[in-house]
């Protein structure tokens, strides 16, 4: 996918999520505005549009120059070719079809372009964050690996997920590309995994562990701080929730993995949490099936690294090849048996990869 840092045009842009909205506008692959965040009320559909027409109001009377697009994500599955918002679980008021994209077109008489927004944050992070750092760390190390696969999850309201593969976003034919919420949960069989991999999930497990009732039990950052040590509360309650987590989303994953072989990235308001939930996450890709003559089979054909852990990190910045014969020949050429992936969390900021996703596909859209 070309690179538009240097290219002049503006493009506004939305990170909507169940909660809030966060406006912006970039050029040159940088923000150059102060954000706007208003409220999603996605209870009300009147206040969630007249918000988000304000929001862009607001930031195209901080511009000079008129933007060439509208380009934003919001949460799925709907039809994002036809900027047609559908039947959306965490917002409810958007239920039977609002054509938010013709709307925007028509208000402010540019092109708009709508995506998942946990697609928008994978492309952004494969385009200018973590899919490059990872990299510039393996050529740094003198490694000849590179990674051009890039599977991203977000933590939030909801769990949300999106795939680049070799610098190209996965569109799907119905615009339900990469909807990981929709795995099986194998904690609670007969649950997807949405149910754990969220905020409610997280609350729900401590008030399970704490005998409490949900109506008493602190937000999903209270229970991360409580887990940490930082704040009064269930300690034991609060590390079982976000194990639950980890452990939900690493069989996410790993689903995902054997069939995109490439990195995984971490964004969303949960993801800050890491410290608790990233060890069981990787422990969970990296557990074994059984054959039936009782032989252990890895769950993966990779080794899974926890990147936010310094030991583990340097371990996976290791290239360890061997020279081996060429048969009937004298020459000797490398082979490197380790398969390794790694994940770890945004590099940008879940708000700020969005932008970027959302910024690059506009103005590649409007190219082509």
């Amino acid at each position: 996918m070309k690179r538009y840092k240097s290219d002049r045009r503006i493009v506004m842009t939305l990170d909507a999520g169940g909660t809030n909205l966060r406006f912006s506008a970039i050029r040159g692959e940088k923000e150059i505005v102060s954000p706007i965040q208003l409220d999603t009320c996605g209870h009300d559909l009147n206040k969630s549009l007249k918000n988000i027409i304000s929001g862009f109001s607001q930031i195209e009377e901080q511009l000079t120059e008129k933007p060439v697009g509208i380009s934003f994500g919001f949460p799925g599955p709907t039809d994002y070719k036809n900027g047609i918002i559908g039947d959306l679980i965490n917002l409810p008021a958007y239920r039977g079809g609002v054509a938010l994209g013709p709307m925007l077109a028509e208000k402010f008489q540019i092109p708009v372009y709508i995506n998942n927004d946990a697609d928008l944050f994978t492309f952004g992070e494969s385009i200018a964050g973590f899919l490059p750092y990872i990299n510039s760390l393996l050529e740094k190390n003198g490694s000849s690996k590179r990674y051009h696969n890039l599977v991203g999850g977000t933590f939030g309201t909801g769990f949300g997920g999106g795939l680049v593969i070799r610098g190209e976003l996965l569109i799907g034919d119905n615009s339900a590309q990469a909807e990981i919420n929709r795995i099986w949960n194998h904690l609670y069989s007969d649950y997807s995994v949405e149910e754990s991999v969220s905020s409610k999930g997280v609350r729900r497990v401590y008030a399970r562990e704490s005998g409490i009732s949900p109506d008493k039990t602190p937000s999903a950052k209270e229970i991360y701080e409580i887990g940490m040590g930082m704040k009064e509360g269930n300690k034991h309650a609060a590390q079982k929730a976000y194990e639950e987590l980890g452990r939900a989303a690493g069989n996410a994953f790993a689903q995902v993995a054997t069939l995109i072989d490439g990195l995984v990235v971490i964004g969303g308001g949960l993801s800050g949490a890491w410290k608790l939930f990233m060890p069981p996450l990787v422990r969970e890709m990296n557990t074994a099936f059984r054959s039936f003559d009782n032989k252990k089979i890895g769950r993966l054909e990779m080794k899974v690294f926890n990147l936010m852990d310094e030991m583990e990190l340097e371990e996976f910045l290791q290239e360890r090849s061997t020279l081996i014969n060429v048969p009937f020949s004298n020459k000797k050429v490398p082979y490197n048996k380790e398969k390794k992936i790694g994940v770890g969390i945004t590099r940008l900021g879940t708000s700020k990869a969005t932008a970027i996703g959302a910024y690059t596909f506009a103005l590649h859209r409007l190219d082509n």
